[in-house]
């Protein structure tokens, strides 16, 4: 018999786990939450850290992260999975063969590579080549900041125009959308840019004067990732329209919620919805 209970899409997390609830997976649950989808979550890395920074970084082995988004996969209605931390290289390789099991699934990949503050790294150098060979080719939509753009190109991206190049150039490697983060270009506004099938898009908002922020990055990824599992899209593959709908809902909640960010301890403040 055919139940008549409420269904909700799911969207799965794949990264770390920051205690302090800012960043990470524990924020992709909230993100994913403010865009209507149902938030699941495999750690492939534990941190200590609070709002103060991260003190310390530990990988979980990749047949465990693996485990831990299979049985996911297996069992629930997943409609999109977000990439974050990974932190090596073993577990890039290991989530992209996952990814190449479940291709039909959309998949949105941010790239943290570094705290905002902290010390420990959160990918290793030496995985850089394998998030460009073997990830983003999987990547429906890719988040990049500034320095980040650099490390997967090898090019200084400061300007919108070197933005324009740089997502163009991160496309090549077979993302199919790329949109790079101005939040840490100067002026009085913030233009992300955005790649999409060889067309270019320009993403404005006024720039916020808000101080030292945690979990920006990640949050905007999974406001993208769990607007394109609200819309359901995952099983019949997702249409240019669903992607830039997607994008600008997720542009417009990130920014209120930048303007909004609240001190919930020593340190950087956090977003809310």
């Amino acid at each position: 018999m055919r139940s008549n209970r409420p269904s909700l899409p799911c969207a799965l997390a794949i990264g770390g786990l920051d205690p302090g609830g800012g960043a990470g997976v524990i924020a992709d649950l909230r993100a994913f939450a403010a865009a209507g989808a149902f938030g699941c979550a495999a750690v492939a890395l534990t941190t200590v850290q609070s709002t103060a920074g991260v003190r310390s970084v530990r990988h979980v082995a990749p047949r465990d992260v693996v485990s831990q988004a299979e049985e996911v996969l297996r069992s629930q209605r997943v409609r999109v999975v977000k990439i974050g931390a990974l932190g090596n290289r073993q577990n890039v390789l290991a989530i992209a063969r996952l990814l190449a099991r479940h291709a039909g699934v959309p998949v949105v990949v941010d790239t943290p590579m570094r705290p905002t503050r902290g010390r420990p790294r959160l990918l290793a150098g030496d995985a850089l080549a394998a998030i460009r060979r073997e990830l983003l080719p999987r990547a429906t939509v890719v988040t990049v900041n500034l320095r980040e753009a650099r490390a997967l190109i090898g090019v200084e991206v400061r300007t919108v125009g070197e933005a324009h190049d740089a997502a163009r150039l991160l496309s090549d490697t077979g993302a199919r959308a790329v949109l790079v983060k101005g939040g840490h270009m100067a002026g009085p506004r913030a233009i992300d840019v955005l790649a999409l099938e060889g067309e270019i898009i320009e993403l404005g908002a006024s720039r916020l004067d808000i101080g030292p922020t945690h979990g920006t990055g990640c949050t905007f990824a999974s406001l993208i990732a769990g607007r394109l599992a609200a819309l359901d899209s995952g099983r019949q593959g997702v249409g240019r329209d669903d992607l830039v709908v997607a994008i600008r809902w997720a542009k417009r909640v990130h920014h209120a919620a930048l303007a909004r960010a609240v001190d919930v301890g020593r340190g950087m403040r956090a977003l809310v919805f």
